[in-house]
């Protein structure tokens, strides 16, 4: 499995050996975007909305 390339602590990190063009620099960032929003739909949502409370029936 691919590391991020911001993992500097992974044994595989090594700097890039050529810069990045535009096309991948693009294809890279879009892939970013993706993860965050897969991640994002993995949490949401973050915390549920608070319950109505509605009251039992007053005994007779």
């Amino acid at each position: 499995m691919a590391h991020d390339r911001t993992d500097i602590h992974h044994p595989d990190h090594a700097a890039p050996t050529k810069p990045e063009t535009p096309a991948q620099e693009k294809a890279r960032k879009e892939q970013e975007s993706d993860n965050q929003d897969q991640a994002l739909e993995e949490t949401f949502p973050a915390s549920d909305p608070v319950s109505p409370f509605v009251p039992a029936k007053a005994p007779e």
